[in-house]
């Protein structure tokens, strides 16, 4: 089974989805409360994949049962950073991601073009 990190560099949305754990909960780097679910993080992850262009990892910390991944991207003209940090189960599936992203420019332009990713979806396109 390929790992989380493996699947996001490959663009392999199959394999991400199995790293996740079916109770997997996702707290956003803009929005309080979290998705929950595989299904509802995996149609969020589908559109930051979108979203983000020239995404990269560049380093990687490990933890007992804890992973941190540190990635660089971009938004638009917006340079960001952020950290994936994910709990793992026994299996090594994902059973919680937490996403923070400075600075807050590049919040921001993520929130926004999250915000029409998201309502672009919700009425039906």
């Amino acid at each position: 089974m390929p790992s989380f990190r493996d699947a996001v560099e490959t663009g392999d949305l199959a394999a991400l989805e199995a790293a996740l754990d079916p109770g997997v909960t996702f707290n956003s780097p803009v929005v309080f409360k979290p998705y929950e679910g595989r299904e509802a993080v995996m149609a969020l992850l589908s559109l930051v994949a979108q979203v983000f262009e020239d995404f990269r990892y560049v380093d990687e910390l490990e933890g007992d049962g804890t992973k941190c991944l540190l990635f660089k991207a971009r938004v638009g003209e917006r340079e960001l950073d952020g950290i994936d940090y994910l709990r793992l189960d026994r299996d090594g599936l994902v059973t919680e991601l937490t996403v923070m992203v400075r600075p807050y420019s590049g919040v921001t332009a993520l929130r926004d073009a999250m915000g029409a990713k998201l309502e672009a979806m919700a009425a039906g396109g």
